[in-house]
């Protein structure tokens, strides 16, 4: 048996810690209003994309391979409620193209490490 990935070690989770680590940054200046509204969905599915990366990297890899696609779900949740949050004028376009880029990285890192794990 393979022995498990050490998820400390995955590019994909530095990065998606990364990501993680910036949105809750840019939550800090959204209104109070938004507590359980944006700023909850937001944080839960930023916070989701590295999670889900730890608890499957224990997992068999085809185990992991699906935590790995419910992170791409998140991640594609998260961009769409940024756009949200930009419509709302509570991002600016240049905070929101610097997420969208690294979330954008992230997705095309993931995939590929997909494509290792599935061989």
């Amino acid at each position: 048996m393979k022995p498990k990935h050490n998820y400390k070690n995955l590019k994909i989770w530095k990065k998606a810690l990364n990501i993680a680590f910036e949105t809750s940054n840019i939550l800090e200046a959204f209104p109070k209003k938004e507590q359980y509204n944006l700023i909850s969905q937001i944080s839960k599915c930023s916070i989701s994309i590295p999670s889900n990366i730890a608890e499957g990297s224990s997992r068999t890899d085809k185990s992991f391979n699906h935590f790995l696609d419910i992170s791409l779900g998140s991640s594609y949740e998260l961009s769409t409620q940024l756009l949200i949050a930009h419509h709302k004028k509570y991002i600016n376009s240049e905070e929101l193209e610097k997420l969208e880029n690294n979330i954008i990285e992230w997705q095309m890192m993931t995939s590929g490490f997909q494509k290792t794990l599935l061989h």
